[in-house]
């Protein structure tokens, strides 16, 4: 691939700065006016004002590419997502429009079950179709790097589907894809009964063979009414962390369980939803590493009125991240984009904040923050391009894509308008 030299950045956010971003922190983006970058093969080279990097030796012989006044900042990371699964729940967002609520639509055989009903009959080729449009949309608007879990389904040969595509998806396309096992979404039907008996399998077998195998980095639960306990959860990501598997955990979305504890305990990667935590919750993780992942398209999506306390958590010193949660029952959007409009409407982060919660804390929480999250010397060329006068306007101009250029690694993976 050519080396780069690109210019034309009026604001250049680097989000340099200490890793994990806490506090006030959180807002110090370190903006770069007129600003330009260098690259070499998949990494910067010099970054700065475009007069300095423009005189530098290794200018010359790069391919010049200038972006026109647009807004420059660091590729999203999106870490908390669900890429593989068969189809829409479309009906079920209907029923919920008439009055049904997630829980009943859930014990009526919708929800997750729905969705593992059609994966275990769908083949692998249509997942991985499925999949491949919606990595070309991540990317389209401005993500270069993703979690994405398995769980919907929950049986050993669909698990393992779901795997391997994420497996064969992280060799063959530019987006990074980090891998998580999540056998524990909900009880699947043949275990309804028998809750405990399932938690064996997966403490046993299952999650024993995916570390092994090293077909996953992380472990994740559901720990929530109507799916896993605590204890159960506990037995999960222990044995998940005994086989290397990092734990992350979703907590508190439905009801206060004290799931929030448990990943505190367990020094989780991450602690997702959190809608439902209390004030000794968020000092707790105030104290922690564990980022608070926070999942507004969620709420957005199912009409419901109370957000994670975002507010709260920034000022307590929690470290807070943002993802789209994507999935097809509750979260059906990949545009981080609009993530950082809910996050700024909804819970009340400042535009620097959102940006800083979707790139470099996120990229804490996958164990990969010394190479993405931020534009530095030494890290991936991973950076998006939008067509506003001022990043501010990024979350400003609510569900529209903006996102004009990405860039993985030194590869244009998305360009329209230049």
């Amino acid at each position: 691939m050519p080396d780069w030299l690109i210019t034309g950045c009026s604001q250049l956010l680097t989000l340099r700065g200490p890793v994990p971003r806490r506090g006030r922190a959180l807002g110090e983006i370190e903006i770069i006016r007129d600003g330009a970058l260098l690259t070499h093969d998949d990494r910067i080279v010099a970054i700065g004002s475009r007069r300095r990097v423009d005189r530098l030796p290794k200018a010359r012989r790069a391919e010049k590419l200038d972006l026109g006044g647009r807004v420059v900042l660091p590729g999203f990371v999106d870490s908390h997502t669900h890429l593989i699964f068969p189809e829409s729940r479309a009906l079920e967002y209907e029923q919920r429009i008439a009055g049904a609520t997630y829980e009943e639509i859930a014990r009526s055989g919708g929800g997750i079950r729905s969705s593992v009903k059609g994966l275990r009959r769908a083949s692998a080729s249509t997942l991985k179709t499925r999949a491949l449009k919606n990595l070309r949309e991540f990317a389209a608007h401005g993500t270069t790097t993703i979690e994405a879990k398995s769980g919907y389904g929950l049986d050993w040969k669909s698990e393992l589907k779901i795997l391997q595509i994420l497996y064969d998806l992280h060799q063959e396309h530019p987006l990074d894809i980090h891998a998580t096992f999540l056998g524990a979404h909900v009880v699947p039907p043949e275990f309804r009964r028998r809750p405990d008996a399932y938690v064996d399998v997966l403490v046993r077998r299952w999650i024993p063979t995916v570390a092994t195998a090293g077909l996953a980095e992380f472990c994740d639960v559901y720990c929530d009414r109507g799916a896993f306990t605590v204890a159960q959860a506990r037995r999960i990501l222990m044995a998940g962390r005994a086989g290397g598997l990092v734990p992350r955990i979703h907590a508190e979305q439905l009801a206060h369980t004290g799931a929030a504890r448990l990943a505190i305990e367990l020094q989780a990667a991450s602690a997702d939803h959190l809608e439902k935590i209390d004030r000794k919750d968020i000092r707790a993780l105030s104290l922690s590493n564990v980022v608070s992942t926070l999942l507004p398209g969620c709420c957005f999506h199912l009409g419901l009125k109370h957000y994670a306390p975002a507010r709260q958590l920034i000022e307590a010193g929690a470290v807070v991240g943002i993802a789209t949660d994507f999935n097809p029952g509750t979260s059906p959007t990949l545009s981080m984009p609009m993530i950082l409009s809910l996050a700024c409407t909804q819970m009340r982060m400042t535009p620097a904040e959102a940006i800083a919660a979707a790139t470099i804390n996120p990229a804490y929480s996958l164990r990969v923050h010394d190479r993405v999250g931020s534009l530095e010397v030494g890290k991936y060329a991973d950076l998006a391009a939008f067509d506003v006068a001022d990043y501010r306007e990024i979350p400003y101009y609510f569900g529209v894509n903006l996102c004009s250029f990405t860039m993985k690694r030194g590869a244009i993976l998305h360009m329209k308008n230049l």
